[in-house]
């Protein structure tokens, strides 16, 4: 039996029920699946570039890093795998419905609601938008930070939420959220609907994948790549794992998904080239 070992970082309790029970169904199926969890991104890919694992659940922003990295290194590292809910995602900036800023412009002067400092879908990415907007991010406008789960890059939904919430009591002027964040902070009653409107959005982004890294066998690769790529929703032994992992399908990864988030930590001076961290105030 080929045997591969996972990284992934536990951003919630159920990422532990999540990977006993793929664990369970990879190993019927002739691979030997183990799995390290993290409690943050930076130490899973330095493991994956260093060889401690041999593939790693990554987020965007640990793929750039990985990426970087390996780049650096004059290694390869490989997006084999993602979730159909990781393609074409968009984050947006939203106002409160009578405020009267009604363009980007009139942020000026303005208070703007992020997430944590390394969430890719709720501060890198929004706020390059609006620097492609025509604003400066240092000097136009106050950024209000909400720091929760930094090192999960985003995973943990606190700082999001908690900028939105931001937004619905007055302390700021626009907040920045995934948009099927906003639909669930609607639902929750968080920002109630029709309370607030669109001012900005993001171009489309890509999400997770599972990247390999240099020290995983090929054999080992092409097996656990084959076996995600085959589990069908209409199975029952794996539907619900699938639904806990947010997802219907797996696809292949793809890599110009991540484009946009590989210029917004340019532009802020996140990682390096050489994806050594940059990003002042960042402690993992």
């Amino acid at each position: 039996m080929s045997d591969l070992v996972l990284g992934a970082v536990a951003y919630d309790p159920k990422v532990v029920t999540i990977w006993d029970g793929f664990r369970a169904l990879f190993r019927a199926r002739g691979l030997d699946l183990d799995y390290v969890l993290y409690s943050n991104y930076e130490r899973q890919v330095d493991d994956l570039l260093d060889g401690r694992i041999d593939v790693a659940w990554n987020s965007p922003l640990a793929w750039v890093r990985a990426r970087r990295l390996a780049a650096d290194r004059g290694v390869d590292v490989r997006a084999v795998v993602m979730r159909d809910t990781d393609q074409d995602l968009r984050s947006v900036v939203v106002v409160a419905k009578d405020s009267d800023i009604a363009d980007v412009a009139d942020l000026r002067g303005k208070r703007v609601a992020v997430g944590a400092i390394d969430s890719p879908q709720a501060t890198l990415l929004p706020l390059s938008t609006l620097r492609a907007r025509g604003l400066d991010t240092d000097a136009d406008v106050e950024v209000v930070r909400h720091d929760i789960g930094v090192g999960l890059h985003g995973d943990h939904i606190g700082g999001e939420r908690d900028a939105a919430i931001s937004l619905r009591e007055g302390k700021v002027d626009a907040a920045c959220m995934i948009d099927s964040n906003l639909l669930l902070f609607a639902q929750e009653g968080t920002l109630p609907s029709g309370s607030v409107r669109v001012l900005a959005e993001t171009p489309p982004y890509d999400h997770c994948n599972m990247t390999v890294g240099p020290a995983a066998e090929e054999s080992s690769t092409r097996t656990f790549t084959d076996v995600l790529l085959g589990m069908s929703y209409a199975d029952a032994a794996v539907r619900p794992l699938l639904d806990l992992e947010g997802l219907k399908q797996w696809r292949a990864g793809r890599l110009d998904g991540y484009e946009p988030l590989e210029s917004a930590v340019d532009e802020v001076g996140f990682y390096g080239r050489d994806g050594e961290i940059g990003a002042a105030g960042y402690r993992r």
